[in-house]
């Protein structure tokens, strides 16, 4: 083992440095953007009307950059895994096609919106809260900085998707890009405070089957409902989506000022 680690170390850094920076340019770029739209097209789509204070957004900076750190760990491991010939990865379309590019990233995003909400769901078991998702839930107002405010024990738990993945699906690297930084700006977005999707995601509506900033908000300022991720349809499937979610969804979406719901 350890001389696997010595063989490869030196792609560390620069596995480190890009999970990072996928954190930082996704969550600071949406944080600029509200601070600009806020006051102005986005004043009647805040969704709590509490603010975050101070310490919350330190706290949730800091155990976000170590949690990047943790999955940077992870992915090395996958890296090992793939150049000595463990895990498959396409760096390249001769094996594989595009069809399958896309087919496999479609299989790989469902798969983890199935993935997070039971694994979500197991982490709120009272036996199990406490050591692996009450950090996260210290946010009860989140920000685009919470996405990756997590303790230890559950940054592992999210960060072992895409190694457990690949190992069973052989993967384009370019296809693994894409789910990653499309994984990080859907989960600043779903800790914005702000309504950020239209009214199309208007549950009933042509993309209402999608989760929203409001649906995942609801999460942390409840606490028992609202588990998944990407899609509702885990939720409605398992009746653990809050019943004042659409109506709540619609008055803000509205400019209307939306009723506070109880758990």
């Amino acid at each position: 083992m350890m001389e696997l680690l010595q063989k490869h170390a030196s792609a560390l850094p620069g596995i480190w440095a890009m999970d990072t920076a996928r954190y930082l340019v996704a969550a600071g770029s949406l944080a600029l953007l509200l601070r600009m739209l806020a006051p102005t097209v986005l004043k009647h789509r805040k969704i709590q009307a509490r603010d975050a204070s101070a310490s919350d957004l330190r706290r949730e900076i800091l155990s976000s950059l170590r949690s990047a750190l943790i999955f940077s760990l992870l992915g090395f491991g996958l890296y090992i895994a793939a150049r000595e010939g463990g895990v498959t990865i396409y760096n390249g379309f001769a094996e594989a096609g595009p069809v399958y590019l896309v087919l496999s990233l479609c299989l790989m995003i469902v798969a983890h919106d199935a993935y997070f909400y039971w694994t979500h769901r197991l982490m709120h078991h009272r036996r199990l809260f406490a050591l692996f998702h009450r950090w996260h839930h210290l946010s009860r107002t989140p920000t685009v900085w919470t996405a990756y405010s997590f303790s230890v024990p559950e940054a592992i738990v999210q960060g072992a998707f895409v190694p457990l993945f690949a190992a069973l699906v052989p993967m384009h690297a370019l296809s693994l890009f894409i789910f990653v930084a499309a994984q990080i700006v859907r989960n600043v977005m779903g800790h914005a405070g702000y309504e950020l999707h239209p009214a199309a995601f208007t549950p009933g509506r042509w993309l209402g089957w999608n989760n929203t900033s409001t649906g995942h908000d609801l999460h942390h300022e409840l606490g028992r409902c609202n588990y998944c991720l990407y899609f509702r349809w885990w939720d409605k499937l398992m009746g653990t989506e809050h019943p004042g979610y659409p109506e709540k969804f619609r008055a803000i979406v509205a400019g209307k000022v939306a009723a506070e719901l109880r758990p």
